[in-house]
């Protein structure tokens, strides 16, 4: 059987006429079998972490925060003329696993508790855009990817158990398109052995559509955004930005793990091992394939500009004057790793380490907290990473107008820079 996997993200579901285009591309591919992730739709994910940090830290009302995602799904809703009790009742009923969280004082450990209201976006999204398939005659399954897809049990960024959620999936998709042609489910959740729901990991749903497409040996996946496909560089930030045509997954991979935003960092392994082709295409033009993502071979590219902002340098040195010896690496990368800090750049002399992160404030406390008795920690804020690939020196000499560059790397075909905005000095 030939399964194609689509994953649509949050912007495309994010009201009315956004579900209604998704329904408009699906049934261009009624003849074949579609396999459809969808992502929380718009900004619930943030508004769900409202109700969380609410909850957990004593901030507001969190079921105040909570009938504020409700009311805009029922507004969805109302938008797509979805009327029946039993579908509204269904969608509505979602919101008990919340309820069952915040009717009680906090005791659980704030991941746990994240994973478990943060994850019914995901499943309310999924339910509104079946119901609405359902109400257009589509012949469309609904599939809890909780039941299929299982994980460790470290809350916020689980790690697949893919013996026997290949099993799973594989054998649940299987049955539902001996029945339907169309099956919804969604992205970015799992669920322990113990029916502990858990997440994969901000912005995860790519992944999840990797994931089974994996399990299924899927003809194609397919992310639909509203972009033209891959491009060179952020249009918001930049002019004269390309689409690029084609990719190679090691530049996909290099591109994501830099911090290309328009696919998730972990989503092309799972593809690349069984020679998935991936295709980014946009959502306002289904016609066209976007950009493919597949086999290596041999392939040029312009200079590729990623920018993550909210960075932060971290300068750390020994503070007996000591050479930054082995033991102290280790102690270092232990901490990072339990507190998983991911290091994007990093540095070392003779008596100091310095490594460039996300500005997390409440890790970057704890680390500072868990070195200070061996180390002086400085940092420094409101940076920027600056990563291009295949640049050339033109690309980087305009990169750096107005900026203050403070850590740079330069390497055959990569060059990356922490950066910071130079402040006007006006003339009196």
């Amino acid at each position: 059987m030939d399964i194609n996997v689509f994953k649509f993200g949050g912007a495309s579901i994010s009201n009315a006429n956004g579900v209604i285009n998704v329904a408009s591309i699906l049934s261009k591919f009624s003849h074949q079998k579609i396999a459809t992730v969808v992502s929380a739709t718009g900004k619930t994910t943030n508004q769900l972490e409202d109700v969380v940090n609410a909850y957990y830290h004593k901030l507001a009302d969190p079921l105040a925060c909570l009938n504020i995602v409700k009311s805009n799904h029922l507004g969805i809703m109302k938008d797509l003329e979805i009327d029946d009790p039993n579908a509204i009742a269904d969608v509505m009923d979602s919101f008990v696993e919340i309820d069952w969280v915040i009717e009680d004082e906090a005791h659980d450990p704030y991941d746990y508790i994240y994973d478990q209201i943060v994850s019914v976006g995901e499943i309310v999204s999924s339910k509104i855009v079946y119901h609405y398939l359902k109400s257009i005659k589509v012949n469309v399954g609904w599939l809890d990817i909780r039941d299929v897809l299982f994980t460790d049990e470290i809350h916020r960024e689980a790690k697949v158990d893919w013996a026997i959620s290949t099993e799973k999936v594989r054998s649940k998709v299987n049955e539902l398109f001996s029945e339907y042609d169309l099956i919804i489910t969604q992205g970015f959740i799992g669920s322990t052995t113990d029916n502990h729901t858990t997440t994969l990991g901000r912005e995860g749903s790519d992944y999840t559509a990797a994931i089974i497409s994996y399990c299924v040996d899927a003809k194609g996946m397919h992310i639909w955004k509203d972009v033209a496909g891959v491009l060179t560089g952020d249009p918001r930030k930049f002019d004269n930005v390309l689409k690029i045509e084609r990719l190679s997954y090691k530049e996909a991979i290099e591109m994501t793990y830099y911090g290309a935003k328009v696919i998730h960092p972990k989503t092309i392994k799972p593809i690349q091992n069984k020679n998935i082709p991936l295709y980014v295409r946009p959502f306002d033009d289904p016609s066209s394939f976007g950009t493919t993502i597949s086999t290596e071979g041999e392939m040029s590219y312009p200079p590729i500009i990623v920018v993550e902002p909210d960075q932060c340098l971290v300068n750390i040195s020994v503070n007996d004057f000591s050479f930054v010896a082995e033991h102290h690496m280790s102690n270092i990368f232990k901490t990072l790793a339990d507190l998983r800090l991911k290091v994007n750049m990093m540095r070392n002399t003779a008596i100091s380490f310095t490594i460039c992160v996300q500005n997390d404030q409440a890790k970057l406390k704890i680390l500072k907290e868990s070195l200070s008795c061996d180390f002086t920690i400085m940092i420094t804020e409101n940076l920027e990473l600056i990563t291009v690939r295949h640049y050339i020196d033109a690309t980087i000499e305009e990169l750096k107008k107005g900026k203050l560059v403070l850590f740079e790397e330069k390497l055959n075909d990569m060059v990356q820079m922490v950066v910071k905005d130079i402040p006007l000095i006006k003339r009196k």
